[in-house]
């Protein structure tokens, strides 16, 4: 039998600043947090392919 996972929950992170510059696509990430213990939305800087450099990304949804 599979174990459960518990309070983890998979989020989708999506880039700030890409839709103020007017380029197609979309810069998204996909990752885990613990429900428990970060209830408030994620923020993380990850690297933007589109733009080539790190951005800030948050949690959608």
């Amino acid at each position: 039998m599979a174990k459960s996972k518990g309070n983890r929950i998979q989020v989708i992170l999506e880039c700030t600043e890409h839709k103020a510059t007017g380029k197609p696509g979309t810069s998204r990430y996909i990752t885990t947090k613990n429900k428990k213990n970060t209830p408030d939305r994620m923020e993380l800087k990850k690297f933007n392919p589109i733009l080539k450099k790190m951005t800030v990304h948050k949690e959608i949804k």
